[in-house]
């Protein structure tokens, strides 16, 4: 991969526009990182005040700031760059919300904290949310415009529905089952859904049935059947109630993960994204954390969609994120529970290496999302 380390503009210039046909003629998901310290980060961490302390890296002691820095640049075109005025216009009326897990939520609040930039009152924009809610809104009155996220990490209903109390030793969904939230999304005018990282374990139980019910009967079934039957049912779901000419579809592909270093060529089992500041340089690399076979699911699940005339868009994050091993919080963020003496001898041990620093990665995702809705 050719990476240019400098401290200049790439003589490629940044677009403040994108055309359609430019967008519909040109791989945006094929490109290299290049070095950009005049125009990244598009936000300072401290002065959004929406930031989230898992992700605040540099708040929580992280030194070295060149992970806020990297373009993704296009081999053959440009990704145009964020401009959160036309996207706030854009937004203008309408409601956009992010279903999913915890990188949705990151890539959440990386486009609140992009908006945030451009609203300059601050009784112009809150945050609306009610405790043990599974939705969080950003409002800005100003436009009348609400972005929010939707905690619902197998997209299905589950036993991880809580937004707070949801690591539980043993994962169960209801894979027929999705009303329970889509009720609450179905009328947005743009949906940003992922789901991945929480369907990944040998087994999931699936259960038929309500959680109430002692009647229901269980069954183990195989991870990549499981993820399956919940996309069928996503599927189905906005087939019938989506508004095909109102909302736009997207769905965001596999956020890699960077927790074994022998991966990329460490010589120990023991270290993964702790002490990362560079990049992998590899062209093309692909870590164990990312599943094509899941990968080829969504595919299906979306192509299926199409037959049936409702388009959802794939924003392939996944390529560009994998080079991006130094881009984790890895120490650098709000310990929620006290660390042990054990812990803190071996930081690899805590170290959280599936999230994404902010500013960082998850504003080029956001980038990518931009373009494909300036799309049309």
């Amino acid at each position: 991969m050719n990476i240019h380390h400098h401290n200049i503009m790439n003589n490629i210039p940044v677009k403040e526009d994108v055309t359609s046909s430019q967008s519909s003629e040109c791989d945006f998901f094929s490109g290299k990182w290049v070095l950009d310290n005049n125009s990244y980060p598009l936000y300072k961490d401290r002065e959004c005040k929406f930031m989230s302390d898992q992700l605040a890296c540099n708040k929580y002691g992280r030194q070295d700031l060149s992970y806020q820095q990297w373009r993704w640049q296009p081999h053959h075109c440009n990704l145009p760059r964020f401009n959160a005025t036309r996207m706030l216009e854009r937004l203008r009326n309408k409601r956009m919300v992010f279903v999913g897990d915890s990188l949705n939520r990151g890539q959440w609040v990386s486009m609140i904290c992009l908006l945030d930039s451009a609203i300059h009152y601050p009784k112009m924009k809150y945050l609306n949310y009610i405790n043990d809610s599974n939705l969080i809104s950003f409002k800005a009155p100003g436009y009348n415009a609400s972005v929010e996220f939707y905690w619902a990490p197998l997209l299905v209903e589950s036993n991880s529905d809580h937004p707070v109390k949801h690591r539980l030793p043993e994962r169960i969904i209801r894979s027929h089952s999705i009303e329970k939230h889509a009720r609450v999304w179905t009328d947005a005018d743009i949906l940003v859904f992922n789901s991945y990282l929480w369907w990944r374990q040998p087994h999931i139980k699936v259960l038929w049935g309500s959680f109430e019910d002692k009647t229901g009967i269980y069954k183990d079934v195989g991870m990549l059947r499981s993820y399956e039957l919940a996309l069928k049912t996503w599927s189905d779901w906005l087939e019938i109630h989506v508004n095909r000419t109102r909302t736009r579809l997207f769905f965001m592909s596999m956020s890699p993960t960077h927790e074994r270093a022998t991966e990329w060529g460490a010589l120990s089992n023991d270290q993964n994204c702790y002490g990362e500041t560079n990049m992998i340089m590899k062209e093309g690399y692909t870590g164990k954390g990312t599943d094509p076979k899941m990968m080829r699911i969504i595919e299906n699940s979306i192509n299926e969609l199409k037959t049936r005339g409702l388009k959802v868009e794939i924003i392939n994050i996944t390529q560009l994120s994998e080079y991006r091993k130094d881009g984790h919080p890895s120490i650098y963020r709000k310990q929620w529970d006290a660390l042990t003496k054990e812990q803190l001898s071996n930081p690899s041990s805590y170290s959280d290496c599936i999230h994404w620093c902010l500013p960082g990665v998850p504003d080029v995702w956001n980038e990518l999302l931009y373009a494909f809705i300036f799309q049309r």
